[in-house]
């Protein structure tokens, strides 16, 4: 859908680089320019991760992109770049704010070097007001904008959600301001400056909550609730609830319909109660109920009377989930000769899944080729090479696709 359109990602870490992944699935060529000495998630994984050398942060957000090795600080490099920029139809960066512009690369010259560019910002609290030039993280972001609070109570304490989802939902954000400013070039020939947040993407992720929490006029007392109830907003039962052999969530159903499920009279006593003001009470009187059963039979139960229910997965669970097999959310690659699974772009197209075209397991894996694009001549290119201002892998370390599952 995107072939045609090229992408140069001066991006590190997940937002930025998890929102130029995006545009890459989608058929956009995105180049992704590294320092000499390799993008910051080559060099750190969560768990210290590696799959033959390979740091799995860098696997989880870098498919289908090229890499070129650049020192931006230098005279040549810096030539290299504008080359890029000059070519490219958008170009993406995550440095604190101002950074860039340091380096040469403030709005100003890249409209003198590509006057019709998509100039795409991605930070951690904006480019400008008094928090823009602190340390922008995922766990930052979900303190400050309140959803640790919310996911926590006030007895049990703030709870962080267990995934750096505000840094990927920022980058879906940012890769949707992007098609929003394509869609805008195709039609009037102008280019946008877009601008992403990981607090914003934090504040996005709780539309919902925060606009009722400040049109109900509430106050922190409301998030006192059961331990079983999953938010402060929803009424009973919307929650997680235990089995014999693990847990369930059951979320939105009919009373009587849910006692008679469980054949439960402690739950056909309250049938009729305000489930949202005496939410506490039937959470307990369900978990009571509840608790009797295996996952097995609240799953024949709940099904024949039609509950919206799910059993709680762990992740050794999720390659044998049969729907997440037919969606084909996972995809199988070789990594070195170690095959392992990647999560694949989350849409379909046309039924499919998007095609893995490349993985620069290498910094500079896709240099000199690059570079020939760029017009550079071979003797200039082993130039380069020479004094540094680029880098190129000696080897060609591209993963293998085996088979999506």
């Amino acid at each position: 859908m995107l072939s045609g359109i090229k992408v140069v990602s001066f991006c590190h870490f997940l937002q930025g680089p998890a929102g130029a992944q995006y545009l890459a699935d989608m058929g956009a060529d995105v180049i992704k320019v590294e320092p000499i000495d390799g993008a910051h998630e080559r060099r750190w994984s969560g768990a210290d991760v590696y799959v033959e050398g390979v740091s799995g942060f860098y696997l989880c957000a870098n498919r289908n992109k090229r890499s070129i090795g650049v020192d931006l600080k230098s005279r040549e490099g810096k030539e290299v770049a504008r080359r890029l920029i000059a070519e490219a139809d958008v170009v993406m960066e995550n440095f604190r704010p101002g950074v860039f512009a340091k380096l040469g690369f403030d709005d100003e010259a890249l409209r003198a070097i590509n006057p019709t560019l998509i100039f795409a910002s991605a930070s951690g609290f904006g480019a400008t007001g008094p928090m823009a030039l602190k340390p922008g993280q995922d766990l930052l972001a979900q303190a400050r904008s309140g959803l640790m609070s919310v996911t926590g109570t006030p007895d049990r304490g703030p709870t962080p959600v267990g995934a750096a989802v505000v840094d990927q939902h920022g980058g879906a954000l940012l890769a949707m301001g992007i098609l929003g400013a394509l869609v805008r070039r195709l039609r009037s020939g102008k280019g946008t400056r877009v601008e992403a947040s990981l607090i914003n993407s934090a504040i996005d992720l709780q539309g919902e909550p925060l606009v009722n929490y400040f049109a109900g006029g509430m106050s922190r007392e409301v998030l006192k609730r059961e331990k079983n109830l999953a938010t402060w907003f929803h009424a009973a039962p919307y929650g997680v609830y235990p089995a014999t052999d693990g847990h369930v969530v059951i979320s939105l159903c009919d009373s009587s319909v849910l006692a008679e499920s469980l054949d439960s009279d402690g739950l056909r006593e309250v049938v009729d109660v305000d489930r949202y003001a005496d939410r506490d009470e039937y959470a307990r009187r369900l978990a009571q109920a509840t608790a009797i059963f295996s996952v097995a039979e609240l799953a024949d139960r709940f099904d024949r009377h039609g509950i919206w229910w799910a059993p709680i997965n762990h992740y050794d669970d999720l390659l044998a989930d049969p729907q997440l097999g037919h969606a084909q959310v996972f995809r199988q690659v070789t990594v070195r000769g170690r095959t392992i699974y990647l999560v694949n772009h989350p849409n379909r197209y046309d039924g499919e899944v998007p095609a893995l075209r490349c993985m620069a397991l290498e910094i500079g894996e896709h240099t000199r080729e690059i570079l020939h694009e760029l017009g550079y001549a071979e003797g200039e290119v082993q130039s380069l090479l020479a004094s540094k201002a680029v880098v190129a892998a000696s080897g060609i370390g591209t993963a293998v696709e085996r088979k999506a599952s």
